[in-house]
């Protein structure tokens, strides 16, 4: 396959110990495929990928047209990478690792049918990945790094004294294992709890997937409480009610009688009625709002 002109300074035009077999024989040979440049990654990486489908998955051309795709197209990670450079340097390793991941999930899911670039393709799986690290091993709650490293320490320290005790540690044996007070290992203790978080659908203690969840053991708030502090502000409201009025409304609402049949009680029509409701519930709305 002819090799374009600019990209003499990465390929080269002698054909790898590996490109010998008759599976690869006419590939671009690609001495140092992590030393390719994107541009040129971009242009060759169909040719491969179209190779990679004809071949049998396991054998050593597989694995060789597989592994120069993932190693061409690094420059895809370190360029998502960036993106999270405000995380610190010291994170920028695990950071390309977990891109390296979307990466080859990306090479192994990639249709060249389907016409779509495979940078266009591969970058959402890359990022993912990395957002992903960043669910499973960031904490749930922001910690002073102080606590996050001594979260570290207080493991190690369990895991030692339990193998030597045979038996959980206790704060007072933690702090005089780790030389802190224990204080400090109770505060350290607290702040783990924050490493991760489970969701409220998960089940409970008991192994059974069909136990409840988290949500349906966890209280909520009783629609009760907002009833008895609508009722608590009414209290006062209707006995600044007349005679007549707390009558009409103890039949309406108490006694569940029709408008009709209270007028028939009181010797007024059910539009008097109807009339008489309507401003004595208005006066007790407009109580109630003014009291909050």
């Amino acid at each position: 396959m002819p090799i374009p002109a600019s990209s003499t300074h990465t390929l080269s035009t002698t054909v790898s110990t590996a490109a010998h077999a008759p599976a690869l024989r006419d590939l671009p040979a690609v001495l140092d495929p992590g030393a390719v440049a994107p541009g040129t990654a971009r242009d060759i990486s169909p040719v491969f990928f179209e190779r990679l489908r004809t071949l049998q998955e396991g054998s050593r051309a597989y694995s060789y047209v597989r592994g120069t795709l993932i190693e061409m197209n690094m420059s895809l990670v370190r360029v998502c990478a960036r993106r999270f450079s405000a995380r610190g340097p010291q994170e920028m390793d695990d950071i390309v690792q977990a891109g390296m991941v979307g990466l080859v999930k990306a090479i192994d899911r990639f249709d060249l049918s389907r016409e779509n670039e495979f940078t266009t393709f591969a970058i959402p799986y890359i990022v993912g990945e990395i957002k992903r690290h960043f669910r499973d091993t960031s904490w749930s709650v922001h910690v002073p790094r102080r606590l996050q490293e001594l979260r570290i320490q207080l493991a190690k320290a369990r895991d030692h004294l339990t193998a030597a005790l045979d038996t959980p540690p206790t704060v007072a044996e933690l702090a005089a294992y780790l030389n802190l007070s224990e204080d400090e290992v109770t505060d350290g203790l607290i702040a783990a709890n924050g490493y991760n978080t489970d969701s409220l659908d998960l089940g409970g203690d008991s192994d059974d997937d069909a136990g409840p969840s988290h949500a349906d053991t966890t209280g909520s708030c009783d629609p009760a409480l907002e009833l008895f502090e609508d009722l608590h502000t009414l209290g006062p409201l209707l006995r600044q009610l007349d005679v007549r009025e707390q009558r009409i409304l103890r039949m309406r609402f108490g006694q569940d009688m029709s408008q009709a049949d209270i007028g028939r009680e009181l010797g007024v029509t059910q539009m008097q009625i109807s009339r008489l409701l309507a401003r004595i519930l208005g006066k007790l709305r407009t109580g109630m709002l003014t009291d909050q």
